[in-house]
């Protein structure tokens, strides 16, 4: 695109990712005064692109939706976009961009102060909720979409008629950091789990990154060796190890964010997930077309089709119609309230998980 701005990041070590801006200041200028501006920006996640997975979908509903309503824009990257974030965002806003959209859920408490200084460009939080009349946050209800993921977890870990299920009952969950966010997922997990059969084992971890397939590996063997025949991958990119190890110990692991059941077919035994492209594509379509939710939280959970598990492709012999049918079962009664699924964000956490 024409009028690409390179901002390197900042003076330090290894922090020194390219973060591409294109259609900056010089574009923002030509937008027409009668709409928003047609300048965007989307800036990566912990993980970075190529995670397949969360930031990757999110970033392929982004292109989709630029691309849809004539606006123009890249992706912003950093190798410490924690660390950096207020600065990657002051940077962002200096470009008089018309919509920066988020997707680091850490950013949630210093987005709210940037936005405050550069009000003429409107922004959005995914994954967690910032304040300001220019602010849309977006959140997911993982924790419904992770209960369906632990309660079929719970089901199949007694299926020991399939050879990838041994005769103990359990299963477990990485995540990648340790955090609400990622509790969220991990708790409605947990409720799935022991809702079906209180007496399934579920292991925890963390791998304290997003982009560490071989540290993903590594815990996942571990959990196979202590007697889990399924892992829940809540772990961006380093979930890839998680998959690696269920399909080199011929046990399963469960996808997380998009559909990656076909990164080892028959060893996923199914995905839940983050419909990311939707939301960002929901959000760039109501600000193209003037509304943007500013200063509003807008939630995607089982109702609305945000979270979900896959259809088992690969899969649906091995846990069979009965299983699949109750699982379907659980949904619906999670849709229409009779079921409530514990939320960390907004109950903190239950006695049985501490978070730690």
């Amino acid at each position: 695109m024409k009028n690409k701005t390179v901002l390197t990041a900042f003076l330090v070590p290894a922090a020194a990712s390219l973060l591409l801006l294109s259609g900056c200041a010089a574009d923002a200028g030509s937008s027409s005064t009668s709409g928003p501006a047609k300048t965007s920006a989307l800036v990566i996640a912990q993980g970075g692109l190529g995670d397949q997975s969360y930031n990757d979908l999110a970033y392929a509903g982004y292109k989709s939706a630029i691309k849809a309503n004539g606006m123009t824009g890249s992706p912003i990257e950093s190798s410490d976009v924690v660390g950096q974030g207020e600065q990657i965002l002051r940077r962002a806003g200096e470009q008089n961009l018309g919509l920066v959209v988020d997707l680091e859920y850490s950013h949630n408490e210093i987005l709210s102060k940037v936005a405050a200084d550069y009000a003429k460009t409107d922004w959005v939080l995914v994954n967690a909720t910032a304040k300001g009349k220019n602010v849309a946050s977006v959140l997911f209800q993982e924790q419904e979409g992770s209960y369906l993921a632990g309660a079929l977890a719970a089901m199949q870990t007694t299926h020991t008629s399939d050879p990838k299920i041994n005769p103990e009952k359990v299963i477990g969950v990485i995540g990648g950091t340790q955090s609400v966010g990622i509790d969220k997922f991990i708790v409605g997990y947990i409720q799935g789990a022991h809702d079906v059969d209180p007496n399934v084992k579920v292991l925890t971890a963390y791998a304290n990154s997003f982009s560490d397939p071989t540290k993903g590996q590594q815990l996942a063997q571990s959990m196979f060796d202590q007697g889990a025949d399924i892992v829940y991958a809540v772990a961006g990119g380093t979930g890839a190890g998680v998959i690696q190890a269920a399909k080199d110990a011929d046990r399963y692991a469960i996808g997380v964010d998009d559909d990656q059941d076909g990164i080892a077919p028959g060893n996923v035994l199914t995905s839940m997930v983050k419909k990311t492209d939707v939301a960002v594509e929901d959000i760039v379509r109501q600000y193209a077309d003037g509304s943007f939710p500013g200063g509003k939280t807008v939630n995607y959970g089982l109702a609305q089709n945000g979270v979900g598990l896959t259809d088992f492709k690969y899969t649906k012999d091995a846990i069979g119609q009965e299983e699949i049918d109750k699982v379907d079962a659980l949904k619906k009664k999670i849709i229409d309230g009779s079921l409530k699924v514990w939320n960390v964000v907004d109950q903190g956490y239950p006695s049985y998980y501490s978070g730690k």
